[in-house]
């Protein structure tokens, strides 16, 4: 019998490339025995860094890499941008995107879908098997297709950390680590990083035995990180506490940010940068990717989502995302947009974070507004200054997350699946 076999992974952004199908890939390869061709194609997605197709393709594991800009025609028309052929056997896994995507492909290719469910799983009825992240995902099946269900766990939770002893090595023994995740893209840097920044000094004057790292996303340079806290490049700096930055490059150790009071935040490119966040006390975070892989590793963050530049978010899905990305009068639709928004957040208060939305309650505090550094430095002092109340946050963190083993699962269910065929 013919064994090759054609496993094609639908993803997105940075962050699913990253946590979810870096770990399985490489798993794969270990534990398959026969001929197996990967194949990557990402699907569009509004907080891409439009470097996914290099990351992907970082990866020895994967065969074959199809980007973004293609997805249509290879969704609508079966058409890639290279001739790809594909074998009589295949499968197709959901690892971020939409979800009706993989049924789609699916149905063209031929192939059964497997989908994995970190927090609903939707069309049942065309997809052949789905691992789900927690029995929640199970529970919003309708009854007669829960059987279709496996619980496998956080593909995040399963994250295996060498002993990392920098912060004992740069700084000495006493000293408390805050992470600073700003983000990764323009929109959220442009606010996200000179306030963090300004953030750190205001602690730093209180609590100098506290020291800052920025893990620096892999679809970013430390040159173009920097360009957000120029006063030449980023003139909304004055409202976000008024602190710029240059980057500092030495020979012998981690290149930094000096601030303008003279605090040097050391810039951590090793990715993913789960052994340096397993260390810190808490993070500052923007929404997204990030807030997901701190509540995996239990680390305490503070969720940030800063409103000085009401016309900076523009990663809206459907009609609201074609409005605010329009020339000319895009600016205009997205203050309109964007002050709605704000509108009924601060009235409904809705979930961001993933760690609240997998608890359906606030189990890590988010902040959404005109956030000034001394309003955060506040909040943090008194988490730091409350050490048994961050020790609560991990407790909860702890409690939400998936349990452990979830790669390995969610391999062998790939696997059997691949060998039914």
């Amino acid at each position: 019998m013919n064994k090759e076999f054609d496993l094609l992974i639908l993803s997105n952004g940075p962050g699913e490339i990253t946590t979810w199908v870096c770990p399985v890939v490489q798993l794969l390869r270990k534990l398959y025995p026969h001929p197996l061709r990967i194949s990557v194609v990402l699907s569009p997605c509004p907080n891409a860094s439009g470097r996914e197709v290099e990351l992907a393709q970082s990866y020895p594991e994967v065969d074959r890499v199809q980007g973004a800009r293609y997805f249509w025609d290879f969704l609508l028309w079966g058409k890639t941008a290279e001739p790809w052929d594909w074998y009589d056997r295949g499968m197709v896994v959901f690892l971020g995107g939409d979800q009706l995507f993989s049924v789609m492909i699916g149905r063209r290719l031929g192939y059964p879908v497997v989908i994995y469910a970190e927090w609903e799983a939707r069309w049942p009825r065309w997809v052949h098997r789905f691992a789900g992240m927690n029995d929640q995902v199970r529970q919003s099946l309708p009854r007669k297709y829960q059987h279709k269900c496996t619980i496998v766990g956080d593909l995040m939770a399963d994250v295996e950390m060498e002993e990392n002893r920098f912060v004992e090595d740069y700084w000495g023994d006493n000293t408390e680590l805050i992470g600073l995740l700003p983000g990764s893209k323009a929109m959220k840097l442009t606010q996200g990083l000179p306030l963090v920044c300004a953030v750190a000094e205001q602690i730093h004057r209180q609590r100098p035995q506290t020291q800052f790292i920025i893990p620096v996303a892999p679809t970013l340079s430390i040159e173009e990180l920097a360009k957000y806290c120029d006063r030449a490049y980023n003139p909304i700096i004055p409202k976000l506490g008024n602190v710029s930055a240059k980057l500092v490059t030495p020979p012998d150790t981690l290149p930094y940010l000096e601030t303008s009071g003279g605090l040097q935040i050391p810039l951590w490119q090793e990715f993913p940068a789960y052994s340096i966040l397993s260390q810190c006390r808490l993070c500052l975070t923007s929404i997204g990717a990030n807030t997901a892989q701190l509540g995996a590793l239990a680390v305490p963050m503070i969720v940030c989502s800063p409103t000085q530049q009401i016309d900076a978010m523009r990663a809206w899905d459907g009609l609201p995302g074609l409005l605010v990305n329009l020339p000319l009068v895009g600016t205009g639709f997205a203050v309109t947009i964007n002050w709605l928004m704000f509108q009924y957040v601060s009235r409904a208060k809705p979930l961001f974070a993933w760690p609240n939305i997998w608890a359906k309650r606030e189990i890590v505090p988010e902040l959404v507004g005109n956030l000034t550094p001394e309003r955060l430095a506040e909040v943090a002092l008194n988490y730091l200054n409350h050490p048994e109340t961050l020790q609560q946050m991990q407790q909860r963190l702890r409690s939400v997350r998936g349990a452990s083993g979830a790669v390995r699962q969610f391999v062998e269910l790939l696997i059997d699946e691949m060998e039914t065929q």
